[in-house]
């Protein structure tokens, strides 16, 4: 991801606190919320993601049970596309990581998904005619996403 992010910082009541343009709001700078509000930046600037089409902390149910996915990207006919699961840097990415948000992606059925911890990166697509995932090298820029992956077809 790029190296020129310049996140908007303050301290309120004692706390650090960062600026998340998608929720238009000052939220409390978790080591998990400094990574996502680097994605957001990495997907809006390098990756020309339109901001009105990102939305932070979906709710989601599996199994009866909340859940919720930290970022996820729509298409222009409001439709997910991609979903986002920020961990902290400390820690790991792991299959039970994957896990996860397969388990998120049951419920919405995203073409794309995107892990990171601001370390390590990975992206892949859903390969719809071996029914499985793909990853990729790099990930395209939003216009090239190709919503044809989507099992939803």
């Amino acid at each position: 991801m790029e190296n020129d992010f310049t996140p908007r910082l303050r301290i309120r009541h004692g706390k650090r606190e960062i600026f998340d343009p998608v929720r238009r709001k000052f939220v409390a700078l978790t080591p998990e919320e400094g990574v996502r509000q680097q994605l957001i930046y990495f997907l809006v600037t390098v990756k020309k993601f339109p901001p009105a089409l990102l939305q932070v902390e979906t709710a989601l149910t599996y199994n009866g049970r909340s859940c919720r996915a930290d970022l996820v990207a729509y298409d222009h006919h409001a439709r997910p596309l991609l979903i986002a699961e920020c961990k902290a840097p400390e820690v790991k990415i792991t299959q039970e990581v994957f896990e996860q948000i397969a388990r998120y992606n049951l419920t919405l059925q995203v073409p794309y998904l995107l892990v990171t911890n601001g370390l390590q990166h990975f992206f892949c697509g859903f390969d719809v005619a071996q029914n499985r995932y793909r990853f990729e090298e790099e990930m395209p820029e939003y216009g090239k996403l190709e919503i044809k992956h989507c099992r939803r077809q």
